[in-house]
């Protein structure tokens, strides 16, 4: 049997029965009509159309001399079309053609039908799951959802971050004298990092110090993280402006000092501006946008309101009943340990959506719009990475910024090797991770660090696969099903236990 290329098939318009119908009643002989696209059919280029975007087949006695089409031509040409068009010998497979769930078509088509067929199912699962849990559990939402008198006792937390702020202040004051060259760059160095680390460890203190409620003490360390980061960026990025300005004074005119955006100045309202700002990385001046949408800010309240709501209902409802009746996953049965595991990770996979909704995109949007914060890239389509270490690059903007300027390249200029400082990343992360958990729950059990540090091996094993299967999302599942499915459910489990535990109790 031969085997047909694509090159040697026609084109398309050569095998339309139509239109060679209608070559045959124009007695046409040139080439040039039937080389028309379908397109110049179906958009009304000069040609007459019906309503399906076949051409109308009109023979030479159909005209009169004035041109017009005489009565009932409809019906005839119809019935030519009917009788031409898909008669036996008319070619029914003309090119080379891929399935559409191939692997080299699969992207390109749309899957808005699937992506509805998911929607219903998901619709469909989760209210089965809403009978359920409340045949089984009872409405679980106590009176004391959003305020009680545990949150009293926070009061020492609550006066920790309202004094942050000296932190700032005190870096600015270091700043101001080293501008005016008061102190000596190595002394100003050694007050950063002791104005740094108070920053770091007093609130560290007065968690571990306090019987506080682990979301009090979590929110703090969070605010504790982001004012370190800030300082950080602060400090570094004058050290580095600061020997620009030296080289400028010095008359060395290098390709540095050439592409120098910012003057070297020490500016108390460009400090208060960044610290309020959506963003970890310090410069002397941002892009703004012109005005504030009033409007637009309510609608995006109301939006934080709701799924805040949302967040709190999936907690109590569905992720307290689930840990409270598991057991320890390394301790117990392990079957048990994994359904309880994959109960666990479709609740545990909401809560984290709408977290992430919440605060990369309604919080910090509108934090960016009261201060016309004008770079409002604050993740990118993160879902759609193929890999680990394209995830980590996507999904929280702020701090891999962060890390590319003030950890990655800094390691790389001097002279350290690009998979040693990718490591020295992922063991700040990991760091930074486990004081955020471990410190408010008050004990250091090191899941959180090991969880961000197993990210290393998931890195190279999701490089390799995007490699060796190419147009593939392999790696991209690898990651849902780590990350998201087993990775997170695991750690809860893990904290719940080993904090109840600890004290007997939960808040």
């Amino acid at each position: 049997m031969a085997v047909v290329d694509s090159t040697d098939v026609a084109p398309e318009a050569d095998f339309d029965p139509v239109l060679s119908l209608t070559r045959r009643r124009r007695g046409s002989t040139d080439d040039a009509p039937a080389a028309a696209t379908d397109s110049s059919r179906c958009d009304g280029g000069g040609r007459d159309t019906d309503g399906c975007g076949f051409e109308k087949v009109k023979s030479a006695g159909d005209e009169g001399e004035d041109g017009k089409a005489k009565a009932g031509d409809g019906g005839r040409e119809t019935e030519l079309v009917a009788k031409y068009a898909y008669r036996a010998s008319a070619p029914a497979h003309r090119r080379v053609k891929e399935s559409p769930l191939s692997s080299a078509n699969i992207f390109k088509q749309s899957h808005a039908g699937l992506f509805n067929l998911c929607i219903v199912v998901l619709v469909a699962v989760n209210s089965r799951l809403i009978i359920e849990n409340l045949m089984k559990y009872g409405w679980l939402i106590r009176s004391g959802f959003w305020f009680s008198s545990r949150s009293l006792r926070d009061w020492p937390l609550l006066m920790c971050c309202l004094s942050l702020p000296i932190f700032p202040l005190a870096a600015f004051a270091v700043e101001k004298l080293a501008q005016y060259k008061y102190i000596t760059e190595p002394v100003t160095v050694l007050l950063h990092v002791v104005i740094t680390t108070v920053a770091l460890l007093y609130p560290i203190l007065v968690i571990l110090r306090c019987d506080s409620a682990v979301l009090s003490g979590v929110a703090l360390m969070l605010f504790t993280c982001i004012v370190w980061l800030k300082l950080l960026s602060y400090a570094h990025t004058n050290y580095d402006m600061r020997a620009l300005a030296r080289k400028v004074e010095k008359g060395d005119d290098t390709s540095e000092t050439a592409n120098l955006e910012f003057s070297y100045e020490v500016n108390l309202g460009n400090l208060v501006y960044f610290m309020l700002a959506p963003t970890l990385c310090y410069q002397t001046s941002y892009p703004r946008t012109a005005c504030v949408r009033k409007a637009w800010v309510a609608r995006q309240l109301v939006k934080l309101i709701i799924f805040t709501g949302f967040m709190g209902f999936m907690v109590e409802q569905y992720i307290n009943p689930l840990v409270q009746n598991s057991q320890h996953p390394l301790k117990g049965n392990l079957l048990n340990g994994l359904e309880r595991v994959l109960k666990l990770s479709l609740p545990n996979l909401y809560v984290w959506l709408c977290m992430f909704y919440c605060f990369f995109h309604l919080w910090l949007n509108i934090l960016a719009e009261l201060l016309r914060f004008g770079d409002r890239e604050f993740y990118k389509d993160w879902w759609n990475a193929k890999t680990v270490e394209e995830y980590w690059r996507m999904w929280n903007m702020p701090v891999h910024k962060w890390m590319v300027r003030h950890i990655y390249f800094p390691c790389l200029r001097n002279g350290i090797r690009k998979d040693v400082a990718l490591h020295i990343v992922f063991l700040i992360s990991a760091v930074f991770h486990e004081l955020c958990i471990a410190v408010p729950c008050h004990m250091f059990k090191m899941w959180a660090f090991m969880g961000i540090m197993l990210q290393v091996p998931l890195v190279v094993l999701t490089n390799y696969l995007h490699k060796k299967f190419s147009n593939t999302m392999v790696g991209n599942m690898v990651f849902w099903l780590f990350f998201c499915i087993l990775g997170q459910p695991m750690c809860i489990l893990l904290y719940y236990h080993d904090l109840l535990n600890r004290k007997g109790t939960f808040d």
